[in-house]
C-alpha cells in the first residue's frame, strides 16, 4: 500500500501535486490512494488514519504552511510504524538549507517528483538500492507526465477548489519568490489540457483555481483558455496569476466579456517604487501597470486582487503607504498586504548585510526587522494587514471603509490610526465578530473622526445590510428608522436619505 497525503491550508483547497504522483504511478496505482487533510486536524488522528492499512510507504507534500505539521507527523509516523518509507517531496523541501527538521524521513525529492516518485517506490517495493537520501530531480519532459485531473473525486469537484495548470515556469526573477528558481517556463499540451478540462466541467466542475504563475504571458494560451469558459453557459469561477504590465487588445476584448463573478485575478504588483523593484530585480513598467489597472477597474466585472509586500529591502513605511496610497486611487479592489518572507533557495538573501534583513527560522519565515523597519514596525504591519484584511478587503465595509479617509488621499495615514486604534480596544487580531467589529467602525468614524453619526449610519447599514436576513445591529437601531429592505429586489436603503 502506497499513500498520498499532504495537509492543506484549508479544507476548501486540494493538492494538484498529490494527484500528479498518482496518476504516474504506473502499475503501482491500484495499491495506492490519495487522502487529503488539513493543517487544523488532529496530528495524531491524521498518523491514525495513515497507519490503519499498514502501507509500506507515504508520501507527504511538504509546503511553508504545513513544514512544522510534518514535521511532527513524520515523528508520530516513525514511532508507531518505523518501518514504513516516508518520502517527502514540495516547495519546502526542494531547496536547502532546511529550516525545519526533516531528518526521520526516509527519502527526500527535491524538485518536480511527478515520475521520481514512481521509480523510488518502485525500488523500496523492488528492495533495491537507492544511491541517496537526497533525490535532486532534472526537470522532466511535461509531455511525458500523465495529467492528473481525472483523480479529483466528485466530493472535491463538489466541495473544493480545483488546481489546475498549463504551464510550469515563470521567466522573471523576482528575489523574494521561488518561481525565480525556474531554468524556464514550459508548456503542457494545451489541447490536451483543455480536454480534461471539458471531462472535469461535464461532470459538475465550475471551481478552477490556475496555479500558472504567468497566465498571460502566451496570448494564444490565454485566448483559448479565455474562450473555454465564455462558451460555457453555467455560473462558474476562474481565477488566474496575471502580470500586471501586459493586457494586448485581443486579451482584453475577452476578459470584457465575463460575467460578475467569474473571472478572479491576482496581480502581483509588491511594489510601485521603482529603486525598491530594482533591488529585487522586479521589472515595472508603471504607465502600463496604471492604464491596465484602469480598464480592469473601469470597463470589466472581474475580481481583482492587487498584491503589497512590506519589508522589501531599502523600502520604508513612507514609501509603502504611498504603495498603497496610490493603488487605492486607481481601484477600488482587494489589495492583499503581505509581510516579505525568506524562502529557501531564494536570493533576497543577497541584501541580508547591506539592508539589515533579519528573519524568523520558523514557518513561514516572516521578517523580524531591517534596516528601514523596526520589528515594532513589522508587528504594527502585521496587525494593519489583519485589520485591512477584515474591513477593507472584506467587501463586509464596501462603502464604510473608505470613510476613514474621507476627502483625503492619504489612505495609508488613516488607515494606520485606526489600526493603532483598534488595537488599543481589542488587543487582538483575531476572533472578532462581525458586530463587534462594525461597531467598533461606527464608533471609530463618530469619536475620533467627528464625522456626524447618522451619516455614518446611512452608509454603513446600506453596508451590513445588504446580505439578505441579517439584522439590523443595535448600534445602528437609533438611526434606522426610514431604512428598508426590498425582499423582492434584495436591495436597502432610506426612504429619504439621512445625513
Amino acid at each position: 500500500m502506497i499513500i498520498l497525503t499532504t495537509l492543506n491550508s484549508r479544507f476548501t483547497h486540494s493538492s494538484i501535486g498529490l494527484r500528479y504522483l498518482y496518476a504516474n504511478l504506473q502499475e503501482l496505482q491500484q495499491d495506492a490512494k490519495v487522502l487529503e487533510f488539513s493543517i487544523n486536524d488532529a496530528l495524531q488522528t491524521i498518523a491514525e488514519k495513515l497507519l490503519i492499512s499498514s502501507p509500506k510507504i507515504i508520501g507527504i507534500g511538504v509546503y511553508i504552511w504545513n513544514a512544522s505539521e510534518v514535521n511532527e507527523l513524520l515523528h508520530i509516523i516513525k514511532k508507531i510504524s518505523p518501518q514504513t518509507k516516508v518520502i517527502l517531496g514540495g516547495p519546502e523541501v526542494t531547496h536547502e538549507p532546511f529550516r525545519v527538521n526533516f531528518d526521520e524521513a526516509d527519502y527526500i525529492i527535491q524538485g518536480e517528483g511527478d515520475i521520481a516518485f514512481y521509480e523510488i517506490c518502485r525500488k523500496i517495493l523492488d528492495e533495491k538500492e537507492i544511491e541517496s537520501r537526497i533525490i535532486k530531480m532534472s526537470l522532466p519532459s511535461l509531455k511525458d507526465i500523465v495529467l492528473p485531473y481525472e483523480f479529483y473525486t466528485d466530493s472535491d469537484i463538489q466541495n473544493r477548489y480545483l488546481y489546475v495548470e498549463v504551464s510550469r515556469g515563470c521567466p522573471f526573477s523576482c528575489e523574494f519568490c521561488l518561481s525565480s528558481m525556474d531554468e524556464k517556463v514550459r508548456a503542457f499540451d494545451l489541447d490536451a489540457v483543455l480536454a480534461e478540462f471539458e471531462k472535469l466541467w461535464q461532470r459538475g466542475a465550475r471551481n478552477f483555481k490556475f496555479v500558472d504563475r504567468t497566465f498571460n504571458l502566451n496570448m494564444m494560451t490565454a485566448n483559448k483558455i479565455l474562450d473555454f469558459f465564455l462558451a460555457k453557459d453555467d455560473q462558474y469561477f476562474a481565477h488566474f496569476e496575471v502580470i500586471p504590465d501586459h493586457f494586448p487588445a485581443s486579451i482584453k476584448e475577452k476578459i470584457k466579456q465575463f460575467p460578475h463573478g467569474a473571472l478572479q485575478l491576482e496581480i502581483g504588483i509588491q511594489t510601485l517604487n521603482l529603486e525598491i523593484a530594482n533591488n529585487i530585480s522586479r521589472q515595472l513598467k508603471l504607465d502600463k501597470i496604471k492604464e491596465n489597472i484602469g480598464f480592469l477597474e473601469n470597463e470589466t466585472h472581474a475580481h481583482i486582487h492587487l498584491d503589497l509586500i512590506v519589508g522589501l529591502p531599502g523600502e520604508s513605511l513612507e514609501s509603502f503607504g504611498a504603495n498603497l496610497d496610490e493603488l487605492v486611487s486607481l481601484s477600488s479592489c482587494e489589495v492583499q498586504i503581505g509581510i516579505l518572507k525568506k524562502l529557501s533557495g531564494t536570493f533576497i538573501n543577497r541584501h541580508d548585510i547591506e539592508h539589515g534583513m533579519v528573519y524568523s527560522d520558523k514557518p513561514p519565515y516572516d521578517i523580524l526587522k531591517n534596516a528601514k523597519l523596526s520589528f515594532n514596525d513589522i508587528q504594527i504591519m502585521k496587525r494593519f494587514s489583519r485589520f485591512w484584511d477584515l474591513t477593507y478587503n472584506s467587501g463586509n465595509f464596501k462603502k464604510s471603509a473608505p470613510l476613514l479617509w474621507k476627502d483625503s488621499t492619504k489612505v495609508y495615514k488613516n488607515f494606520y490610526a485606526f489600526s493603532a486604534w483598534m488595537y488599543e480596544q481589542t488587543d487582538s487580531t483575531w476572533k472578532i465578530s462581525l458586530q463587534r467589529l462594525g461597531e467598533l467602525m461606527f464608533m471609530y468614524l463618530k469619536d475620533v473622526k467627528k464625522l456626524d453619526p447618522e451619516f455614518i449610519a446611512s452608509i454603513m447599514l446600506e453596508d451590513m445590510m445588504k446580505l439578505k436576513g441579517r439584522a439590523i445591529p443595535a448600534y445602528l437601531k437609533p438611526y434606522s428608522k426610514n431604512f428598508t429592505t426590498d425582499a423582492k429586489s434584495g436591495t436597502a436603503g432610506f426612504n429619504k436619505r439621512q445625513g
